[in-house]
């Protein structure tokens, strides 16, 4: 906790967020260690991919809350790491499942080792990569389980709202 305080207080004063868990259960090699620390108010973070990292965080968090308020199921936000140092921003944990994995983005990039195989891992149905700085794709992601696929974040909010 004392990093977290020393690194708040850098950010010049009190701000508020949230800690997301690691989740490990199910996935071999994985790693258990400390929470990560997402700002609440991701519009002041300078740098663009941990922006955007900061914002689809808060936004998923929004989601699970949601469902978890509308009894459509039990909900989890966590992320994922392992020893090999693969790691995944977001992993949505549905009943105890994996139910999908997010990697954020600001800019295109070719989809990370770490998606791929923590999907293959976890057996989560949907694995996104989902890209700030890309225009809206009328397309279903939630249409049927396949591997990793890039999403723009305007068609990845409309459907998981």
């Amino acid at each position: 906790m004392d990093t977290l305080r020393r690194w708040i207080e850098t950010l010049g004063g009190s701000h508020h967020g949230f800690l997301i868990k690691p989740w490990f259960k199910n996935v071999s090699r994985s790693l258990r260690k400390e929470s990560k620390w997402f700002l609440r108010d991701w519009a002041e973070i300078k740098n663009d991919g941990s922006r955007a990292g900061t914002f689809v965080g808060s936004d998923q968090l929004k989601a699970v809350d949601g469902w978890n308020d509308l009894g459509n199921g039990k909900f989890q936000l966590a992320y994922l790491r392992d020893k090999a140092k693969r790691e995944v921003d977001l992993a949505v944990i549905r009943d105890g499942i994996p139910w999908f994995l997010v990697e954020a983005k600001y800019g295109h990039a070719p989809i990370g080792d770490g998606l791929k195989y923590f999907q293959n891992a976890s057996k989560a149905p949907f694995a996104c990569q989902v890209v700030i700085d890309t225009e809206y794709v009328d397309a279903d992601c939630f249409a049927r389980p396949r591997g990793p696929m890039v999403i723009p974040a305007k068609t990845f909010f409309a459907q998981i709202s």
